[in-house]
């Protein structure tokens, strides 16, 4: 079984919290013969006190990657690393429960649940996990979203953007030590938008890190390293880049011609 390898300027004693190497996904066509490949040979690792952003035309293949590096997608070739262990070696409990107490996840869905109040879901990941003090992180973490006069609310009563900020708040509550988010800002508008990459920016510090995949080349900018995918094949990385630089290296990848 092969093991994850830190990049060649990390410390020896540091290793990735996530990491996939020839990593390929495919998904089965109208004709079996043919399976459509979305994820081809793609190899990256993200360091403790890292944010990176995946961008990249539409249909690239951002949000593909970001499922198979969390295992919730499995991968077809390759290997993923989820905090040091192969998530397909991985027993099904056993990587729920990782999940559960290392890994938070923001998604375009928000995933709430309908039934709990704004408090409870942002409280429900610590809850699970026996975390002491789970509501009290939940009521600070949805204070630090300017979502405190709302924590009483049904997902029902709240719109698609305070939903985002509970869901945020979900993740900041739960401690988690890699965080995965799928167009994060997609709902808010610009000032809510900020605040939120300044929270994902601060996770991104000591010992956790985010794995961000986005259309918006600011919120890239914000980021540690950002990828450039084209047609399942990392385009371009680009460390600590300007949005203007984010924009150019995502326009060249749409007019380069890959093969087939």
């Amino acid at each position: 079984m092969s093991t994850p390898i830190p990049p060649d300027d990390a410390p020896p004693d540091e290793a990735p919290l996530v990491q996939c190497v020839n990593l390929g996904k495919s998904f089965p066509g109208a004709d079996r013969a043919h399976p459509t490949q979305v994820l081809r040979g793609v190899s990256l690792a993200v360091m403790p006190g890292e944010m990176v952003a995946i961008v990249g035309p539409s249909g690239s293949g951002k949000s593909t990657l970001l499922y198979c590096l969390a295992g919730l997608e499995p991968a077809t070739e390759g290997a993923a690393y989820l905090l040091g262990t192969d998530v397909a070696r991985m027993r099904r409990n056993r990587l729920a429960k990782l999940r559960r107490d290392k890994v938070g996840f923001i998604f375009q869905s928000y995933n709430l649940i309908p039934s709990l109040t704004a408090s409870e879901n942002a409280a429900l990941p610590g809850r699970l996990g026996r975390m002491k003090g789970a509501s009290a992180r939940a009521h600070e973490a949805l204070e630090a979203v300017g979502m405190e006069t709302r924590s009483k609310f049904l997902p029902g009563k709240l719109s698609g953007g305070q939903q985002q900020r509970v869901a945020i708040a979900r993740v900041l509550a739960s401690g988690a030590s890699l965080v995965f988010a799928d167009e994060p800002t997609g709902a808010l508008d610009s000032q809510a938008g900020d605040r939120v990459l300044g929270m994902l920016r601060q996770i991104a510090e000591g010992q956790r890190g985010v794995v961000l995949v986005t259309h918006d080349l600011e919120a890239a900018a914000r980021a540690d390293r950002v990828l450039v995918l084209r047609d399942g094949i990392i385009h371009s990385e680009l460390s600590k880049p300007t949005a203007a630089q984010v924009s150019e290296a995502v326009r060249a990848a749409s007019e380069q011609t890959m093969p087939a």
